[in-house]
């Protein structure tokens, strides 16, 4: 498992995939925080990030299937799938390889901002911040990209294509982030079912475990669903 994740993160980091998407991530970011008008902190009023972890799941949406999506797809378009299975590895040391060094890169692209914490604590009047939400929410955060990257992992392996397992990625993700939210929103499900449907959603959890509050009812939708999805790419790769 372990030689996988050191080939993969190679990969990544001896071109420009892993630094543009690390470069990506904080100038988008910052655009928002620190420049355009309306979005940023200095017209919010407050030193908070929470516009920042408000817009960090979107980013992650697009970003994450974009670095996952050639995974296993070029493996299998390139023959290259074949190869690995004359190793003496298993499917799930191959899935949990390549889903570990996606995970070390979201790592890489996550610590980087930070600096915004030293720059919000700097331009608080009391150089005060709330650290607890803060950590609960880059909690929140890194296990939200980390159930991206299972998602995005799963769909690479159904398809040979790069570029259908980056649009079928985005969606299911965007799907399962808010999808359930915006169906519990229906009239019919008002004053019924409409909190029970809310919490199938990625969005529900992320959002109790940014409050700094930390459930394990969270941890465990997060980590079932992390392994759900490694668990079908596993079968998917298995039936190959």
């Amino acid at each position: 498992m372990l030689s996988i994740c050191k080939k993969e993160l190679h990969q990544f980091f001896s071109n420009l995939t892993g630094y543009i998407a690390i470069i990506l991530f904080l100038l988008v970011n910052g655009l928002f925080l620190f420049v355009l008008k309306d979005s940023n902190l200095f017209d919010f009023g407050y030193a908070t990030l929470d516009k920042f972890f408000e817009l960090a799941p979107w980013i992650l949406i697009f970003l994450v299937p974009a670095l996952t999506m050639r995974s296993l797809s070029e493996e299998t378009r390139s023959g290259t799938f074949e190869i690995l299975r004359t190793k003496p590895l298993s499917c799930w040391q191959i899935v949990s390889g390549k889903y570990l060094s996606v995970a070390v890169v979201l790592l890489f692209v996550i610590v980087p901002t930070f600096v915004y914490i030293f720059t919000i604590k700097s331009l608080s009047a009391t150089g005060n911040i709330d650290s607890g939400g803060i950590a609960g929410s880059y909690l929140g955060l890194f296990l939200l990209a980390a159930v991206f990257a299972a998602i995005s992992l799963c769909c690479s392996g159904f398809t040979s294509n790069a570029v259908v397992a980056f649009l079928i990625s985005t969606f299911a993700c965007l799907l399962l982030y808010f999808g359930f939210n915006a169906v519990s929103k229906l009239p019919v499900f008002q004053g019924s079912t409409d909190y029970y449907i809310e919490m199938l959603g990625i969005d529900f959890h992320y959002r109790s475990v940014s409050r700094g509050l930390l459930d394990s009812r969270d941890l465990i939708y997060f980590l079932s669903l992390i392994f759900l999805f490694l668990f079908i790419t596993e079968k998917k790769l298995q039936n190959r």
